[in-house]
């Protein structure tokens, strides 16, 4: 099974995570030609470019200007443990067993406008760089045309025959995968809550319930479509009135 996720914007360097065998982005070099474009940008371009405050334009040029490789432990850290959004919440890589991190690096797969993929162990340094920025690279006119073939490419050739592929991934990140191309069919779970009376899906909870998905997965050792339906953390359950699509199991709360 692979799963993929979007990255986050916020960022955690401080606390404490566990040891384990760090690994390199396997797209370190078009990483780091990504970042000499952005170095080159001053903060008001940064600013334009991304819709960003002063302060962010300003703390985001300095991150291009450091940034430096090899990347080490002293200079960079674990994407899964680094990403502190929502879905990085929900999933509390730190409290994860350390007997299921290899599933967990074997398993997931980041998203990310800087890095393409990254697997939970892979170093990184801090960035900013959503997918969706119009950014133009060479030939490129934008981070979609830069790392379509690339990013499909690499799942695919990780990806073994009838092997489950599940999408927890925002649509702007997903974008990037050439879905056509995919050896797999997607199965794209969809988080719903009641609120008013409606069933809707709620941003902030439905992104908290991805990265739960993802450690459920993980605890649990799920393996098929069955399994997943399974899922049943922070108060979910798989609702088959609900489920429209047999590839988008619906989990409602």
């Amino acid at each position: 099974m692979k799963i993929v996720v979007s990255p986050a914007k916020s960022l955690d360097f401080e606390s404490e995570y566990p040891k384990v065998e760090v690994t390199q982005p396997v797209f370190l070099d078009e990483a780091e030609k990504l970042n000499k474009v952005l170095a080159k940008k001053k903060p008001k371009a940064l600013k334009d470019l991304m819709g960003i405050s002063d302060n962010l334009a300003q703390l985001n040029w300095e991150r291009n200007q450091n940034f430096e490789v090899p990347f080490t432990k002293e200079n960079s850290r674990p994407a899964v443990f680094t990403f502190s959004g929502d879905v990085y919440q929900g999933l509390d890589a730190f409290t994860i067993e350390s007997g299921k991190i290899e599933k967990l690096q074997n398993t997931l797969r980041i998203l990310s406008g800087l890095y393409g993929i990254l697997k939970p162990l892979d170093l990184m340094q801090a960035y900013r760089l959503e997918m969706g920025t119009k950014l133009k690279v060479g030939k490129k006119n934008n981070l979609y045309d830069f790392w379509k073939k690339t990013v499909t490419n690499s799942l695919n050739a990780e990806l073994k025959e009838d092997e489950l592929f599940i999408n927890l991934a925002s649509n702007e990140y997903f974008n990037a995968v050439d879905k056509k191309a995919l050896k797999s069919p997607i199965i794209a779970p969809i988080f719903k809550d009641w609120k008013n009376d409606k069933l809707k899906i709620i941003s902030f909870f439905a992104k908290k319930a991805r990265g739960s998905m993802v450690r459920y997965i993980i605890e649990t050792d799920a393996s098929s479509l069955d399994d997943i339906k399974g899922f049943d953390y922070d108060g979910y359950r798989f609702s088959e009135e609900y489920t429209l699509n047999e590839n988008e199991p619906v989990f409602v709360r």
